[in-house]
């Protein structure tokens, strides 16, 4: 069983902490579309982060959207 923290953020903090997870998430996908091209999309310019293959990226990708989307529920339940 994982611990599970309540964490307490102003909305410029909670901006800024969404918007890092995107950009996160954003680099996996990239990361993941280049293993399957096997080249870099044209004029589009990135790091690809250390990974052994498309599906271990996707893996990771996933994960950011999941924690995204569990902050962005959260975001609501709130309003």
């Amino acid at each position: 069983m994982t611990k599970t923290y309540g964490l307490e953020l102003d909305a410029l903090d909670l901006g800024q902490l969404l918007d890092g997870l995107e950009s996160r998430a954003e680099s996996w996908e990239k990361t993941a579309e280049y293993f399957r091209a096997e080249e870099m999309p044209v004029g589009e310019y990135f790091i690809v982060e250390e990974c052994s293959d498309m599906y271990e990226a996707e893996g990771v990708a996933g994960h950011y959207r999941s924690i995204i989307s569990k902050i962005r529920s959260q975001m609501e339940e709130q309003r």
